[in-house]
């Protein structure tokens, strides 16, 4: 199958964004302390390799971390693999089979569509960086290809404890080529890696135009020409749900929740049920989940799909300061940092007690814990952020402060500032969040004997 070379493409930051930036967020105590961790590793490398520069959770992370790394003196880069629409269509297949969901897949897209894809990118110039981490299955196979060179590892961002046994037999020789993995947590790790393996949280970027604190007025502004497209009330009361339309969303659950909920109680005014969703270039399942949502839909005039919205970032916030409460029901999700941008704008949320949500929602603290598929349970959680005003304001606050203090931009970088400490060999001690203690790797290294030096 042949579709033309494909070329490793790089991306150039806009803007240089400071630590000293991020004070008002974070406090001088912890912009020094990350300052003085950066200092040994100035003019090292880091290179980054995913599947896209726009769409999910990595790009957007991505796009503040680089800039913010290169700020510290570190030699921040990074890189997206090309493919075509039947590479993005087998790589969401590895995205759904690793998280457990049984969809067949044929050795033809294994050896053919996958690999060929990736072979292709052999003309590429080579690589070379202190330390290499590549996102997720879509490039998992680049280790074999020689363009890497330095230390890489792989980072895992969902969750592969029950993985489809066929793809992750397939996967595994790659990633067991790694010098290391990364895992949001401990018990997404899968069975059979002979790495290390390390924890390393996604963050939001407070600086990110969507995670502004906006004004209610503000947030108002910014809405209102969707508002009138839609026929809108602005003063009637705001459920959200904002992800992209994916099987392991679990939308249909938040939509079957939100008809139960009137069911149950006739509210004046009645609320609405906007669900934002905008499409990525490696997710081709997308169009044909939002159909499917909408025929669920039917004509209910209180449920809204707006997609691929302009402006897009400041509608995402301004919809999360605006919405009364946010629901977020995955079945399955690595961490879902859409929680903590909404739990930043002091909206609690309706999380599934499904990954890395579990870290972000504690329940009856920044919101409230559901099973996935409760769609009472959801109903019921929807009514209590609707009848309980001042409750509801109070979860909001403290949603705020859980995010300051676990879930921003700087707290990620501080980790892979010690990863890189580490594989350069500023600092001896494994790091405080490596989760083996030992890997069969390391071991077999010890047992090998020196070559000897010519």
């Amino acid at each position: 199958m042949s579709h033309g070379p494909a070329m490793l493409e790089e991306y150039a930051p806009e803007s240089l964004q400071t630590i000293d930036e991020y004070e008002p967020y974070i406090g001088q105590e912890r912009v020094d302390a990350l300052k003085q961790l950066a200092t040994p590793v100035e003019g090292k490398g880091w290179a980054n390799i995913n599947s896209t520069f726009v769409g999910g959770g990595v790009a957007e992370m991505l796009r503040s971390v680089i800039p913010l790394a290169r700020s510290l003196g570190v030699h921040a880069r990074w890189f997206t693999i090309r493919g075509h629409e039947a590479f993005f269509y087998v790589t969401k297949k590895f995205h759904n089979t690793l998280q457990g969901v049984d969809q067949p897949i044929a050795l033809q897209e294994l050896f053919e569509t996958y690999l060929d894809n990736l072979a292709a990118h052999a003309t590429s110039p080579a690589i070379e960086s202190d330390l290499i981490v590549v996102h997720d299955p879509q490039p998992a196979a680049l280790i074999m290809s020689g363009l890497l060179v330095g230390n890489v590892l792989w980072r895992c961002h969902i969750d592969t404890s029950t993985p489809n046994p066929t793809v992750w037999r397939f996967l595994i020789p790659y990633l067991n080529q790694y010098a290391g993995a990364i895992f949001t947590m401990p018990e997404f790790v899968g069975p059979g890696l002979q790495i290390p393996h390390y924890q390393i949280t996604p963050c939001i970027d407070p600086r990110a135009e969507k995670n502004r604190q906006y004004t209610e007025t503000r947030a108002k502004e910014v809405l209102t020409p969707l508002f009138r497209q839609h026929a809108i009330d602005p003063d009637r009361p705001i459920l959200a749900a904002i992800s992209r339309y994916d099987i392991h969303k679990n939308q249909a659950s938040i939509l079957s929740a939100f008809k139960r909920l009137r069911q149950h109680k006739t509210y004046d005014p009645a609320p609405y049920l906007i669900f934002l969703g905008n499409t990525a270039t490696d997710d081709p399942e997308g169009e044909t989940m939002l159909e499917q949502l909408q025929a669920q839909a039917g004509a209910d005039p209180d449920i809204r799909f707006w997609v691929n919205v302009e402006n897009n970032d400041q509608v995402v916030g301004s919809l999360m300061r605006l919405a009364r409460g946010f629901v977020h029901v995955s079945t399955r999700e690595g961490f879902g940092l859409v929680v903590s941008e909404a739990l930043w704008q002091g909206t609690p949320v309706i999380g599934s007690r499904v990954g890395g949500i579990v870290q972000q929602v504690v329940d009856g603290k920044t919101g409230y814990l559901v099973e996935p598929m409760d769609v009472e349970a959801i109903a019921t959680k929807m009514a209590r952020i609707l009848d309980e005003p001042e409750q509801t304001a109070q979860l909001g606050r403290q949603a705020q402060e859980h995010v300051r203090q676990n879930f921003l931009l700087p707290e990620l970088v501080r980790r892979y500032l010690i990863l890189l400490r580490y594989y350069t060999g500023v600092d001896r001690d494994h790091p405080m969040f490596r989760l083996n203690p030992t890997s069969y790797r390391e071991v077999l290294a010890r047992l090998l004997p020196t070559p000897a030096q010519p």
